[in-house]
Order: structure tokens, then sequence, then C-alpha cells
């Protein structure tokens, strides 16, 4: 599954992996028992969407997180997205146009990423669900401005921060209330911390009229898995 762009397993870091690997056989088959489930921070930000994530933030996800957008190992890409799609199909029916918006990089992130690293993990995230059944498509309504450091900041002034960073791009077009053949829209990252960049991704999003369902993601600190109330 995982492509390997150097000679260390991108889950783990082992040395000698083969080169046919993109990860050790022990990681692979951590990452892919992985199943999908509700999270949210603790406490949730207000207008935090509810959440799917595919795993904690720690292990093989971390590492293989970490190798695709710090160590540039692109072609990590398609099976992070692979992964991501699952948390998507949690949120969204089949039945339904689905469509995903990705949290956006700033110019300086792009820069050092040599492009945005979630328009091509959620590139790779709608050709997986077409391929599964799903009617999909892919939209960036966003941009997103440098934000200042937030680690002295309180929630409230996080959340603040995140939503005067981000700007509505008026010429993009997507599914909003009221239309006929609205569809299931979907917001993509890669780490929900604090849950303030999707609140306000949220925000942003539903002040231009466009509903979202919840938000699809990688991985999650602070997990806190959701049980229904009998």
């Amino acid at each position: 599954m995982f492509a390997l762009l150097g000679d260390l397993a991108a889950g783990c870091e082992t040395e000698r992996v083969r080169l046919r690997y993109g990860t050790c056989a022990v990681c692979v088959a951590d990452l892919e028992a992985l199943v999908p489930h509700p999270a949210a921070p603790t406490p949730p930000p207000p207008g935090f969407p509810a959440c799917a994530a595919v795993g904690p933030y720690a292990g093989p996800l971390r590492g293989a997180l970490l190798a695709y957008k710090e160590k540039g190992r692109h072609r990590l890409a398609r099976p992070l997205g692979t992964l991501l799609a699952g948390a998507v199909a949690a949120l969204a029916p089949r039945d339904r146009p689905v469509v995903l918006i990705p949290v956006p990089s700033t110019a300086a992130a792009r820069r050092q990423r040599h492009g945005d690293h979630m328009a091509r993990m959620t590139g790779h995230a709608v050709r997986r669900l077409r391929a599964a059944g799903w009617t999909a498509g892919m939209v960036q309504p966003l941009r997103a401005l440098p934000r200042p450091d937030s680690t002295s900041l309180d929630a409230a002034g996080r959340h603040a921060a995140a939503v005067n960073s981000l700007r509505i791009n008026p010429r993009i077009s997507v599914r909003r209330r009221g239309d006929r053949m609205r569809g299931t829209l979907v917001v993509t990252d890669d780490i929900v911390t604090t849950g303030a960049t999707l609140a306000a991704v949220v925000r942003r999003l539903e002040e231009a009229d466009m509903q979202v369902t919840g938000a699809a993601v990688l991985a999650a600190t602070q997990l806190r898995k959701i049980t229904p109330r009998i």
C-alpha cells in the first residue's frame, strides 16, 4: 500500500526496509486495521462539526503523516488519501453527491512542502471514493492568510485568529442550502487538536451559505470516542 521514497519505513523509520515498501509490514497491518470513528477535542470549540478520524495521532499513522508533510514523501499522498476516504465514508451516504473541501494551506506552507499537501491528499480520497461508488468531487473555496502564533492565546483567541486568517473565494461555487441537488459537504484535514481550525473553516463556509455536514481527518490528538446515548 505504501510507496517508499528513501531507505527508512515511513511509519516507524526502521532501517533497511526493502525499497518496494513504504513502511514495514507491521506498520502496514496497523494502518490497515484502523477503523474511522467519531472524535472531538475536549472540550470542543463552538461550531466544531461532527468529525470522523481515521485514528489517533500516534504510532505508524503519526509517522506516515510526518513523513508525508515534513520529509517530502509525496507518494504517501495516495495511501493516506485512501485512509482519509474511509473517514469521509463514515459521514457521507453513498447515494448522495459528496463534495470535499480541504483546509487550505498558507502560501509559505505550500512553498515549504512543495505544494498543497491537503489538496493533494484529498484528491486521492476523491478518486478512492469514486472507485467505491460515490459521486465525489473537490472544491477549494477558501484561501489561508498567515496566522500569528497562537500558543499564548486562549480558546476564544485561537478561534478568532483562525477565522480571521481565512478568506472565501467568491468565484468558487459549491452546493448551497436550498439547492435541490445539494450533496454532502465535508471538510478534510490532516490533524485535529484543539478544533479551532475546523470550527473556523465551518464558520467561514456557513457565512457563505454553505452547509457543512462534517469533517474528516486522518488523525486526532486528545482523541475522545463518542459513545451513543441509550
